[in-house]
């Protein structure tokens, strides 16, 4: 019967992603349409991530504060101890419900943020609300709610990206203390299902059937500079980020209209700037890098870079994994001389590096990374890179940017 009912949980969770992937299908297909078809630069498509961008930005400062960001601060306060009534208020279907039109406004914008968090912070919301409606029954009934809500959380990224180990992993990674079969087990039940019904919508960076073999011995020194660079470009990432988040922030709420003017001001430049490659997530860009095809040049990473941290720091809803990984694959662009099985391999090196030096969540960013690219002989690559970049990263990152989130809301 508990089995039965997770799987049930499961094909609803799958359905309730649908509008998160829709909505990001609808920014890639309009950077698409908009500006990489326009070659470069397009007067519709600047006027459209400025409107968009600054009504996003007023809406998140005024009305719809509760729903901007990611969502998952509260789930991570929960495994940290922090009250439960007055987190559980800030995770709830509700607050989903009122950010989807932030959601809406960031992707007609193309914010540089992805669909990760709020995927994960809608399954902790629909399992904690099933277990407040009806608590008395199992199997979540006997366990604790930091537990329900990391379970919530891993189903909801394994669904939205249909890889259940996947979710699993960054449940157990970054969203629970507990560990065990208590965790596992539901969650891979959960994504399971759910994926079974969540759409290809919304992730054309998935490039499943890649063959490139296995790292050549030329191609390893390579590897092992992109692993440092990405350690360096990780922590350099967070570093940036979380001052720039309280600053921004704080303009945002004192100066709201003049803050969100020249935030909005500033990404529609950088779209220009970069021919509507910092616009969305980056999987447009990171799908060409995985398969060694470029995807964008080193002036490419420098916009990115700038209008990510804008996006995050101003609070979109939408979380930063595709953004790192983007980053990271465009290290690999000046490696012009290679060959392109090689350019994808080293892509995709640089790609897990950034994504884990600026997550401290190595096992996670591998399996993101494989699971995008395909590439079965990399997996052993992508895990020694990830574990190293992490390691590296201990020394120069200080706290992540989801402890700082975490620091920030208990303050």
């Amino acid at each position: 019967m508990a089995l039965l009912l997770w799987l049930a949980v499961g094909l609803l969770l799958g359905a309730l992603e649908m509008p998160y992937q829709l909505l990001s299908q609808l920014g890639f297909e309009l950077q698409k349409r908009l500006w990489l078809q326009a070659g470069g630069f397009s007067w519709a498509g600047a006027a459209l991530v400025f409107a968009a961008a600054l009504a996003m930005l007023l809406l998140a400062w005024g009305p719809l504060a509760s729903a901007r960001g990611g969502g998952l601060t509260p789930v991570l306060a929960l495994q940290r101890g922090a009250d439960e009534a007055s987190t559980l208020e800030r995770l709830d279907l509700r607050t989903q419900l009122r950010r989807l039109p932030l959601m809406l406004l960031t992707h007609l914008a193309g914010f540089t943020v992805g669909v990760e968090s709020p995927s994960a912070a809608l399954g902790a919301a629909l399992l904690l609300a099933l277990r407040r409606r009806w608590p008395a029954v199992r199997p979540w009934a006997a366990l604790p709610i930091p537990v329900v809500a990391a379970i919530g959380g891993g189903a909801g990224l394994g669904a939205a990206f249909r890889s259940p180990l996947l979710g699993a992993a960054y449940a157990i990674e970054e969203l629970s203390r507990e560990k065990g079969l208590s965790l596992v087990l539901p969650t891979l039940l959960l994504a399971g299902s759910g994926a079974a019904v969540a759409t290809k919508l919304g992730q054309p960076a998935r490039l499943a059937g890649l063959n490139f073999g296995v790292l050549s011995h030329a191609a390893w020194p390579w590897a092992v500079l992109l692993t440092l660079l990405g350690a360096v470009l990780g922590s350099l990432f967070v570093g940036l980020l979380i001052p720039l988040a309280s600053w921004l922030g704080q303009q945002l709420r004192q100066r709201r209209l003049v803050a969100a003017v020249s935030v909005a001001a500033a990404l529609t430049l950088l779209a220009c700037l970069s021919g509507g490659l910092s616009l969305n997530d980056g999987s447009l860009s990171l799908a060409a890098a995985l398969q060694g095809d470029g995807g964008g040049g080193l002036a490419t990473l420098f916009w990115r870079l700038a209008a990510s941290l804008l996006s995050i720091a101003a609070a979109a809803p939408g979380g930063l994994m595709h953004d790192t990984m983007t980053l990271g694959s465009l290290l690999a662009s000046p490696f012009t001389f290679l060959p392109a099985e090689a350019r994808g391999q080293l892509a995709a090196i640089g790609a897990v590096a950034v994504f884990a030096a600026a997550n401290r969540t190595p096992l996670f960013c591998a399996l993101f990374v494989f699971t995008l690219q395909g590439d079965p002989q990399l997996l052993l690559p992508l895990l020694l890179a990830s574990g190293v970049s992490t390691a590296l990263a201990e020394r120069w990152r200080g706290l992540t940017w989801n402890e700082a989130q975490g620091q920030a809301a208990r303050c």
